[in-house]
């Protein structure tokens, strides 16, 4: 008989120790899925980039910026959904950061996502930098210029292939250059 309990208290011991092994791989795959790597920003470029900073300070950027520019940029601030410029916008060329004028998507790399925003599913290599964002109650990963530090927008593991991701970004933040067809 005791050697019945003994094998039955060995079943419910591994069974619990199996119960807790599930639930630490369900978290570990849940904070996997939360936090993502920028594949651009490995290796000796972020030291390249930090050093490259453009430096201004507050007053300076209120009198180069628009007002709706500045509330994006400078104060982390979001445009409505389905009002921005470039949500529907499909011409060939090279999108630039509205703060200093950095490249920071390929035409090619964007995508009609339905999100409101425009979507892209790569950035220029550096151009962009990945920061975790908890505001709002939910966490998410904020985009900024890597040259000025402006907020972009956030991006997201829902993209399409090759990267999976997608980059929604706010139109005001960004301006277009028109590729020229020779």
């Amino acid at each position: 008989m005791e050697k019945k309990y003994l094998l039955i208290r060995l079943i419910s011991t591994i069974y619990n120790y199996k119960k807790i092994f599930f639930i630490i791989m369900m978290f570990a795959y849940v904070y996997s899925c939360q936090l993502r790597i920028n594949k651009n920003q490995i290796g000796s470029s972020n030291q390249n980039i930090s050093q490259k900073k453009m430096k201004k300070t507050e007053t300076e950027w209120q009198r180069i910026l628009s007002d709706q520019e500045y509330k994006i940029l400078r104060e982390k601030g979001t445009e409505r959904a389905f009002t921005g410029k470039y949500d529907g916008h499909f011409q060939e060329g090279i999108y630039n950061c509205a703060g200093c004028g950095s490249q920071l998507f390929e035409s090619e790399t964007k995508y009609r996502s339905g999100c409101g925003w425009p979507a892209f599913y790569d950035a220029i290599p550096g151009a962009v930098e990945e920061h975790e964002d908890n505001s709002l109650g939910m966490q998410r990963v904020e985009i900024t210029c890597s040259k000025c530090d402006g907020h972009l927008g956030h991006v997201f593991n829902d993209g399409p292939e090759p990267t999976g991701v997608r980059y929604c970004i706010n139109s005001v933040s960004m301006d277009f250059d028109k590729k020229d067809n020779e």
